[in-house]
């Protein structure tokens, strides 16, 4: 079953708030103007079919879905030429959007190796006793400085990750995560390759 969505300043551990900040403004449009939210994607966008991912990096499934499946996905679809797949940031917590902003903050080309080693580690940075000093080292691994790591707390993109997530979630009604959108068709958490094989070929097959 999907992680449900949880609000995101509700519950918010006592260790996090330093970094995490008091309160966080929803703007009215996402802040296109900064380049750390350009599209994180991999394949040719010449494919026979878009599939976008909404994920949490602190959600179990999506971690299984990147570990276990994802390789497969990539070495058969994508390096094909028949997937051209879109990332897409859904944060369930504020741990979360925190970790989203740190990988959207690194070089492009350093944001999948960083995904995957959050994926690789999440027991031991999301679900540990001090996650904020876990996910700061994480960030310092992978070339993030300290002072930089401590001014995501007051940084203007953590309001655009958010509502680039908003505005998905109205377009996609999406309600947990991994939510993924096959061309226009929906599918929820994918267990296995021979899941998502199926669904690429479904949606292949839809008109329009």
């Amino acid at each position: 079953m999907p992680i449900h969505r949880r609000t995101l300043l509700a519950g918010a551990p006592a260790l996090l708030m330093p970094l995490l900040g008091a309160g966080l403004v929803r703007p009215a449009f996402a802040q296109r103007a900064d380049a750390r939210m350009d599209q994180r994607a991999l394949g040719s966008p010449d494919a026979k079919i878009v599939v976008q991912e909404w994920f949490s990096l602190t959600c179990t499934h999506c971690a299984h879905f990147a570990l276990t499946v994802f390789p497969e996905v990539k070495a058969k679809l994508i390096d094909t030429g028949k997937v051209f797949f879109v990332f897409h940031d859904f944060p369930l917590d504020q741990l979360a959007l925190v970790a989203a902003a740190v990988a959207r903050s690194l070089p492009p080309e350093r944001y999948l190796p960083f995904i995957d080693s959050l994926f690789a580690s999440q027991d031991r940075w999301a679900f540990g006793s001090d996650p904020a000093t876990e996910l700061g080292h994480q960030a310092a691994l992978a070339g993030m400085a300290e002072p930089a790591f401590q001014a995501l707390a007051h940084d203007p993109l953590r309001n655009a990750i958010v509502a680039e997530q908003d505005d998905g979630q109205k377009r996609y009604d999406i309600q947990g995560t991994p939510t993924f959108i096959f061309g226009n068709d929906k599918a929820g958490p994918i267990e296995t390759y021979a899941e998502f094989a199926a669904a690429t070929d479904k949606a292949l097959a839809t008109p329009g």
